[in-house]
């Protein structure tokens, strides 16, 4: 066994020459990965022409690949390009070789082969255009993570038309809430799916999604699917070519007010940053396999799919990561014999606390690397990985977000792994940590966050935001100029980062991030709710949610409340809405304009000093929640 108080490597690089980055490295006279680094984020220009060689993208590159503008968000990638990012999904696999393999959770397995998934993709096409659609409509999909998606998604990425995809345990009230802003054409959906082994029947949820978006002009379902493409069966592929800054996808991040945020991204932005982690931070190469367990309302179902970029085999996997067993996802991985297998960080702390050990049931030679994002990853995960699932894999833990499709830290495969640590920033990403006076922060001081020089999938926007305001507030205003993320973080004397969790107001939940004013629109319908206030407290390696409730004089919070509130939340939102405790508060901190503050709460819960204290109206209020015997267990 490690001893977890021993610093060093867990896992030490084995260095063949022949990884995409050695090459990298090696053709610019460069010695090691921090002098890479530097250049990429010094010479912007150079290294991201480079990426677009070394990832082979097919279309126009131009003569000029970025150029600074006048701010963050109005610098340019690739001013000049054509292409079309399914044409560089598609076009890298043999007809015969395996492109996506799928599997649910009831063992039903489908194998695509390279040349069925082109076929499949060119009549889907074919059938889109038959209703009409074209370039630039929004084209959405409610459904599980099956074949199907992957190809209603290609298919509507080869016309030029705006991809968006929920998960369906997403209630309708919050579907609207998001495709209702981007009024889709047409839409995906399935009629059930199962999870953690319970069937779960959406046949009335699909009617009501059906009302709820008026401008769905057809609703097709995934059982329906193979009817609705086949009449155009024998079509060519065609992919229409588009500048790099159209835009291919709009994800979904919750503000701490309003509707969900669309953020609408360049489809070649997103491709080249996915593909540039794909190719140098992970090495994954033609022919392997690739699981990241995710649903389709989660960004790493974009970066899964990015994967085909490099020919690699995705694999899909839909139902619950632990059953019915515990260790189902290194099940697959032993029955598949995948390379690289991803999932939340949350899914391997409980793995380990469940006891079970997958390296003495599982055969994961082929195993070489496992990602784990959507929270902070445990230090003592870490440990149960290297102790308990396989002694010299490479365990790359990621941080990122919906915010840019891709990730800001990631693996290095030339470093080695240390405990607790993420390895450091992806090439091309300025990564820093500041402290509240905007300088960069000494090593094992917390801070923001923050990146100094644009990236090619930082948003095009957000949709209906037309002059940027709730862009620039969303990002720009901690510090001038400078993407700031929201998550608190520190580096390491290793080069490498450790992040502490959220440092705004958005809350994570089992991997996904949500938006408080989600939670309480169902929240504060019950007439025994006066106001609600939802923070995230960092528990046991990872955070879980609070709720507090100010309540009505003539309520109290008993049994039957909490259940009717758990449940609501559930049906009208999701289950990842539901908090871990719900706790009555006899008042909430406000501004002197009367405005909530949440980030005070999360602050004092969290141990942290409080911001901007003096703009509180009542700062008497956190006392109560300073320590709260609530909070301790």
């Amino acid at each position: 066994m490690k001893d977890p108080a021993d610093n060093r490597p867990l896992w030490t690089p084995r260095r063949s020459g022949e990884s995409a980055l050695e090459k990298l490295q090696e053709r610019n006279g460069f010695e090691s990965y921090w002098q890479t680094h530097d250049w990429s984020i010094k010479h912007p220009n150079d290294f991201w022409s480079q990426v677009w060689d070394d990832l082979k993208i097919i279309g126009d590159k131009g003569n000029t690949f970025f150029i600074p503008g006048d701010d963050f968000i109005s610098a340019s990638f690739f001013p000049e390009a054509r292409l079309n990012i399914a044409e560089n999904l598609l076009m890298r696999g043999a007809d015969h070789e395996i492109a996506i393999i799928s599997i649910l959770e009831s063992g039903v397995r489908q194998e695509i082969t390279w040349k069925e998934l082109r076929e499949k993709v060119a009549a889907t096409a074919a059938a889109m255009k038959n209703e009409g659609v074209s370039i630039g409509d929004r084209i959405a999909a409610w459904t599980p993570n099956v074949s199907e998606t992957v190809i209603w998604s290609l298919a509507a990425l080869s016309i030029g038309a705006i991809v968006s995809t929920a998960s369906p345990d997403f209630a309708p009230a919050a579907v609207q809430e998001r495709f209702g802003q981007i009024e889709p054409k047409l839409i995906l959906v399935s009629l059930d799916y199962e999870y953690g082994g319970k069937h779960f029947n959406l046949k009335e949820r699909v009617i009501e999604i059906k009302e709820l978006l008026p401008t769905v002009q057809r609703v097709i379902t995934t059982s329906a699917f193979e009817e609705f493409i086949s009449p155009f069966n024998n079509s060519d592929l065609f992919f229409t070519q588009l500048p790099f800054n159209h835009p291919g996808f709009i994800l979904f991040s919750s503000g701490t007010t309003g509707k969900p945020k669309c953020i609408v991204h360049s489809g070649a932005g997103v491709l080249i940053k996915a593909g540039e982690e794909i190719l140098y931070q992970f090495a994954i190469k033609p022919g392997e396999k690739v699981l990241f367990y995710t649903t389709c309302g989660w960004m790493m179902w974009n970066w899964l799919v990015i994967n085909l970029l490099v020919g690699a085999t995705i694999v899909l996997y839909d139902g619950s990561p632990a059953y019915p067993i515990m260790d189902r996802l290194f099940e697959i991985a032993d029955l598949e014999r995948i390379e690289f297998l991803g999932a939340s960080a949350k899914y391997f702390d409980s793995l380990r606390k469940s006891g079970v050990r997958p390296q003495e049931a599982r055969n994961l030679s082929h195993l070489r690397m496992i990602g784990s994002t959507g929270s902070v990853l445990a230090p003592e995960s870490f440990d149960f990985i290297y102790n308990e699932v396989k002694g010299d894999v490479h365990l790359a833990s990621l941080s990122g977000g919906t915010d840019i499709c891709g990730c800001f830290l990631a693996s290095i495969p030339t470093l080695p792994v240390h405990r607790g640590e993420l390895q450091g920033p992806c090439l091309g990403m300025a990564v820093d940590v500041f402290d509240a006076y905007g300088n960069s922060a000494s090593s094992h001081v917390k801070g923001e966050l923050v990146c100094t020089v644009p990236f090619p999938s930082k948003p095009l926007g957000f949709w209906g935001d037309d002059s940027n305001e709730k862009y620039r507030a969303s990002y720009f205003e901690g510090f001038p100029g400078v993407w700031t993320h929201g998550d608190f973080v520190s580096k390491s004397e290793t080069g490498g980062f450790v992040i502490y969790g959220r440092s705004d107001a958005t809350l994570n939940s089992r991997g996904v991030r949500i938006g408080t004013a989600e939670i309480y629109r169902v929240v504060e319908k019950f007439s025994e709710v006066q106001e609600a206030l939802a923070v995230a407290q960092d528990w046991d390696g990872d955070s879980r949610i609070l709720l507090f409730l100010v309540l009505d004089k003539s309520a109290s919070l008993d049994e039957d409340l909490e259940k009717r509130i758990k449940t609501a939340l559930r049906v009208q939102a999701s289950p990842r809405h539901v908090p871990d405790k719900i706790i009555a508060a006899p008042q909430f901190p406000r501004t002197k304009s009367n405005k909530l503050v949440e980030l005070a709460v999360a602050d004092v819960i969290n141990g942290r000093e409080v911001r901007n204290r003096h703009a509180l109206a009542n700062p008497e209020a956190l006392d109560w929640f300073a320590d709260h015997e609530a909070l301790k267990n």
